[in-house]
């Protein structure tokens, strides 16, 4: 059977004791997306001297994430891991370090990070929209109050919400999915990689976590809805989703 192999993100600054928690949190998450195959891929260790975070790939995932990080390098790759890329050479500037990534000690993927350009900021604009997730924090002195939204790959920070939108909020903590409303102040630079730098929350809803299988059971119960009659409803729902019913 095939070995697994150790990647390692090796990182110019800080020390394992003196890098943020938050900040290795944000390290992990990009990396997690660069690589993908997450049910395969392991954080393992966290290396001294630099900050060096270990991952071992299962032999199962080794030629797919092998291919995902050459099609980064050659600058086509997926669009998942692109974007984890540039957030990881922005990170890295910020830090003012930078970072390669090893494949069993042989250097695979360079991430310049404060000797990369910036990228220029070509758009900033206002645009009314939802963001939907799960909240995670809600708190602060000031009015509005700071609200952040795990959204899955993505963990929105800038959220704000006046007092008595956030005391709401707070209920579904930890808990609900919910719909954010509201108008996001928005970054777009000449890569095209959308920044979001303010999210103003206006209201929000609790969205329906009942599973498929009972609202179609639902259904089905009605008297006279003839859900019953139908062979296969998922078809008939993923069909009336694409908007590719058929005409009578």
């Amino acid at each position: 059977m095939p070995d697994a192999r150790i990647y390692r993100f090796k990182i110019d600054a800080y020390k394992p004791t003196t890098m943020p928690m938050s900040r290795l949190a944000e390290y992990v998450a990009d990396l997690a997306r660069l690589l993908g195959e997450k049910p395969n891929v392991h954080l393992v260790g966290i290396e001294g001297g630099s900050t060096v975070l270990v991952h071992r790939i299962d032999y199962e995932a080794v030629p797919k994430v092998r291919e995902r990080i050459n099609r980064v390098r050659s600058g086509e790759g997926d669009p998942d891991a692109m974007m984890a890329e540039r957030h990881l050479n922005a990170r890295l500037r910020e830090d003012n370090t930078g970072a390669f990534l090893e494949d069993e000690g042989i250097n695979i993927l360079a991430f310049p990070g404060r000797d990369l350009e910036s990228a220029a900021t070509v758009g900033a604009f206002n645009q009314d929209g939802t963001l939907d997730g799960i909240v995670i924090a809600v708190g602060g002195k000031r009015d509005p109050v700071p609200v952040h939204l795990d959204a899955g790959q993505i963990i929105y920070t800038k959220c704000i919400a006046r007092r008595t939108v956030a005391k709401r909020l707070g209920v579904h903590l930890f808990t609900d999915e919910v719909r954010l409303k509201g108008t996001g102040r928005w970054l777009v630079d000449e890569t095209g990689t959308w920044t979001l730098e303010r999210f103003t929350i206006s209201d929000f809803e609790v969205l329906d976590s009942t599973p498929l299988t009972s609202v179609v059971a639902a259904l089905r119960a009605i008297p006279g809805a003839e859900w019953d009659k139908i062979a296969d409803p998922w078809a008939d729902l993923d069909s009336i989703r694409r908007g590719n019913s058929e005409q009578n």
